[in-house]
């Protein structure tokens, strides 16, 4: 097995439960992880024989441009999309962060991670 990691993946999105948010929009940050096996890849260097994290970049970045209320309502999507296109995922987990959130404080960002195995 092995896990393939993609690091702030940086999104301007609509997101959130205020009508502003929906008009000015936001600066997000998305950590996806996945685990898969990478035997076959190690082995082959071909890219058909692994999962193409370039795939898995436009799966976050097209379900970020869908807007939310709640940002476990994006990272549930970005989870079922993302086992849905690539049956050899058995693992994923999720980060989605809103930079500089309007919660009246200074605060860097707000995160959710979700987690969840192949059923």
């Amino acid at each position: 097995m092995g896990i393939i990691k993609l690091k702030n993946i940086r999104t301007f999105s609509f997101h959130g439960c205020l009508v502003e948010e929906s008009k000015i929009g936001s600066d997000y940050s998305v950590n996806l992880e996945i685990k898969t096996d990478l035997t076959t890849s190690c082995l082959s260097d071909e890219l058909k024989d692994t999962v193409d994290y370039v795939l898995l970049n436009r799966i976050v970045v097209e379900e970020m441009a869908i807007r939310s209320q709640l940002l476990e309502h994006v990272a549930q999507r970005i989870i079922f999309r993302t086992f849905n296109e690539l049956p050899e995922i058995t693992k994923v987990i999720v980060e989605v962060s809103k930079l500089n959130p309007p919660i009246g404080g200074d605060v860097e960002s707000v995160t959710i991670k979700l987690k969840e195995y192949r059923k």
